[in-house]
């Protein structure tokens, strides 16, 4: 009898910090000041730097480093001018941090349907906006899809809503050519290990609006040394702000942005990286017929750090039987049908703080057999034909 293949690799290991970050991290800790305003006159920080470069590779004006990419997104909210218990509008598919990012700002979540692309469905949408009257959308690109991001901000900017984009799991991506965070008023990335850039936690604000970009500083912990920001609108158009706003110290370090800014100047070939995984997945995938692949729109240029594929025909036990097997054959996946959160997914009826009962059939039909898959780097086209021949089989098996 044949042994069962297996897989051995590890789907949470990351590449090494390459030389040219370490020497980097080395010459910060050797100089003592890991703060990012502890500089000498006329002297950047590393986290100077690496906003300024982040900013320019953007595109846009202005860059904020932050602790994380959830507290990015809570000062989003509270620099665009959210007021306690107003609601915001998310989607249903997404991450505890962005729902979590909604309720420390004092907002309340309004969540959207998704559509079978895993994308915020345009109608429910649409339909939520009028009822809710809420004046910001918080966009997550889950997993790295992208809607229609010409349609959303045409539909932002008729609404006036407040188009804030969660660019956790899409540095480096593209919609039509136009970079990703670029188009929304607001745009927050992460660089928590397993995003596409890595110093272990950290997160990054960007905005092309200078009084968002005022308030941000300030509520980033700055104490009255805004002024020591690079990136920063006049002094003047400060005005009031640093009487008016509070100080929530969520401020990025020179010893991660040291780490960080090599690793953006690769940030393209990595994700060009990621994405030969992906295609080579998903073309060894597509010859199963009981698999549904997720469409990738000819617009969009996605990173592929990750892989999704849902398995319609399997009941919920043939859908934990599926995942528990391929666990025991080396093979990692995440299951957002089942019924408890484990590790870092969770669903929308998890999140009870939430205090709202939702009905979201679509998504949670959608997602009651959605399957997630971490691709880090150190997998090679080999690790790929493995993973995939084991997936083929154990849903031949689970049938």
């Amino acid at each position: 009898m044949t042994k069962p293949r297996q897989f051995t690799k590890s789907f949470t290991q990351q590449e090494p910090i390459s030389d040219d970050g370490i020497q980097a991290a080395i010459a910060v800790m050797q100089s003592g000041r890991l703060h990012r305003y502890n500089t000498l006159d006329d002297e950047y920080s590393e986290v100077d730097l690496f906003e300024q470069e982040f900013a320019r590779y953007l595109g846009v004006p202005y860059s904020l480093a932050c602790s994380s990419g959830g507290y990015a997104l809570h000062i989003a909210l509270r620099a665009a001018g959210l007021r306690p218990g107003e609601p915001v509008l998310c989607n249903s598919f997404t991450l505890a941090p962005v729902p979590g990012a909604i309720h420390n700002a004092g907002g309340k979540v309004v969540l959207v349907e998704i559509d079978d692309s895993l994308c915020i469905d345009l109608v429910d949408l649409e339909k939520k906006a009028r009822e809710s009257q809420a004046r910001f959308l918080m966009l997550s690109h889950m997993r790295g899809h992208l809607i229609d991001m010409d349609a959303i901000s045409t539909f932002c900017r008729a609404q006036g809503i407040v188009l804030i984009e969660d660019c956790a799991h899409t540095m480096g991506a593209s919609w039509n050519g136009q970079a990703s965070g670029s188009f929304g008023d607001i745009a927050c990335f992460s660089t928590q290990t397993y995003k596409h850039i890595n110093s272990g936690e950290g997160g990054i604000l960007t905005t092309r609006d200078p009084n968002v970009i005022a308030r941000a500083i300030l509520l980033s912990g700055s104490y009255m040394l805004y002024d020591r920001h690079s990136l920063r609108p006049k002094l003047e158009e400060f005005g009031d702000i640093p009487f008016d706003t509070p100080n929530y110290s969520g401020r990025m370090d020179n010893l991660r942005a040291s780490i960080l800014r090599p690793q953006l100047r690769k940030l393209d070939v990595l994700c060009e990286r990621w994405n030969g995984l992906y295609r080579c997945l998903e073309e060894k995938l597509r010859q199963n017929t009981a698999l549904q692949l997720i469409n990738r729109p000819q617009q969009e240029h996605f990173v592929g750090s990750s892989f999704q594929f849902l398995i319609p025909s399997f009941s919920e036990a043939q859908m934990s039987l599926f995942v528990g097997q391929c666990e025991v054959r080396g093979v990692s996946l995440k299951w957002f049908g089942d019924a408890a959160p484990k590790a870092y997914t969770s669903r929308f009826d998890s999140w009870r703080y939430l205090d709202s009962d939702y009905s979201l059939p679509q998504t949670a039909r959608i997602l009651s057999t959605l399957i997630d898959m971490r691709l880090p780097l150190t997998f090679d086209f080999n690790d790929i034909e493995t993973i995939a021949e084991i997936i083929n089989e154990v849903i031949h098996e689970c049938q």
